[in-house]
Order: C-alpha cells, then structure tokens, then sequence
C-alpha cells in the first residue's frame, strides 16, 4: 500500500462529441462547461467545469479534426510513429462497446486521482508495473501533466476488474493546476459512489493505492457504474 493518500483531480464525462456532452452537463447541474482545448497525442479535445475544493469536471470526446498523422509523430509517440501508427485513445474511446454506450447519450464514464509530489508517479509506476499502468507524458496548451493509460486505451484495472471505476493516476507538471484558471460554477461535489460486480477487488486496489477514502464502492450483480452526488444552488443533482 502507498504511503501517502491521493486526491481527487478530476471527473470524466465521455461523449461522442464535445456539444453532447456540454448539453448534458448543464441539463443536470445548471452550468455548461467551457474552456479545455486538444490533446494532439490522443487526439481527444474537452470541455472543463470548475467545482469546489480544486476538483473540477471534464468532458472529453474524439476530436474530428485531429490527424492520425500529427499523433503518430508526436515527441510521446516516437515507437508509434516508427510503425506508422498512432496510439489508442485513452478513457476507452476507441472501444466498440463505449461507441455504442455512448449512442445513448453521455454519460459519467471514469475519475483521475492526483498524485502529489514529492512522490513521483512515474518512479512509483516504474515499482508496480503489475499496479500501475504506463505513465504517458501529455500536454493541452501551457499544461502539461504525466497521466496513467494502459497501452490499449482500456480504463485502468486490478486482476481484470476496473470498468472506469478504478481511477487514472496523474500528476501535473505545470506550476498552475486546471482548478485555478477555472470560473467558479458555485457546485460542490458531495459524493462520488460506484457499484461494481468486482467490488472486493476494487476496493483492494482502492486501498493499496491510498484512495479508498475517495470512492464509495458496493456490490451489484449488475453493470459497473458511478455516481457523482453535487451540491448546487437549485438543491442537489446527480451524474451518472
């Protein structure tokens, strides 16, 4: 187990496209996200909604105007682009069955946990390959952050249990955190709840990696799914 707990970062909202995703944001809590930009190495753009306490919500999509090419060549791409192949999209984007969930409508897909220094994620993944998956070095703008994505794009998981209810690891290395350039939305996350078919493996993971304070996990006999209880000016709301 870690020695040191995480915190929460952020929440990921997936959606075929980036309008979709705003709608149902602020269809369920009153604000619509704005701001975000590209990520040429996975070729996914987001929108971003400031919550309190430093956590924020991102919605994210493929990024039809992204090149393969420009991807495949990337400086974090290098093995990529010597087969002439660009990486999966991270959060499971390029998955048949997320392309078909998402024909549904957006929905509360995963969570990233912050890794703060002076523990290094990278030397720490580098210790518990079998734990933690690949840290990938990935930038939007003028932030540039170090971020936990299996080689496949699949979400992260512990003995074949995940689901997007075990969280992405990431730790910024720009001096400004997303949080802090954010407007203030006046929304409080309260809870954040998961249940899954696995829930005594996920929750092992959870407390090994110094998060089990961070997620809510029972059982079900039914599909994983998370929840995300808020606080806003209207009363509370919910995403799943």
């Amino acid at each position: 187990m870690t020695a040191h707990s995480l915190s929460l970062d952020h929440l990921v909202i997936s959606a075929r496209t980036l309008e979709e995703g705003e709608q149902y944001v602020a269809d369920a809590l009153g604000v619509a996200p704005a701001g975000g930009g590209a990520h040429p190495l996975m070729r996914t753009h987001n929108r971003l909604l400031g919550l309190w306490g430093g956590v924020y919500l991102e919605v994210i999509a493929i990024d039809p105007h992204a090149s393969a090419a420009h991807a495949a060549t990337h400086a974090a791409t290098r093995a990529a682009a010597d087969s002439g192949t660009p990486r999966p999209r991270l959060f499971a984007l390029d998955d048949p069955a997320t392309h078909a969930r998402l024909e549904n409508g957006p929905y509360l897909s995963h969570w990233v946990a912050r890794v703060e220094r002076p523990k290094r994620l990278a030397a720490w993944q580098a210790q518990y390959p079998q734990r933690i998956a690949p840290v990938v070095p990935m930038t939007r703008g003028d932030f540039t952050w170090g971020l936990t994505v299996p080689d496949d794009g699949s979400f992260p998981a512990w003995q074949g249990a995940g689901d997007g209810v075990l969280p992405s690891l990431i730790q910024w290395d720009s001096a400004c955190h997303p949080s802090q350039v954010l407007a203030p939305a006046n929304l409080a996350l309260k809870a954040l709840k998961a249940v899954h078919p696995q829930a005594a493996l996920i929750g092992e993971q959870l407390r090994w990696l110094g998060a089990e304070h961070l997620l809510d996990v029972q059982s079900t006999g039914g599909a994983a799914a998370l929840v995300a209880e808020f606080e806003t000016p209207e009363g509370p709301r919910t995403l799943s």
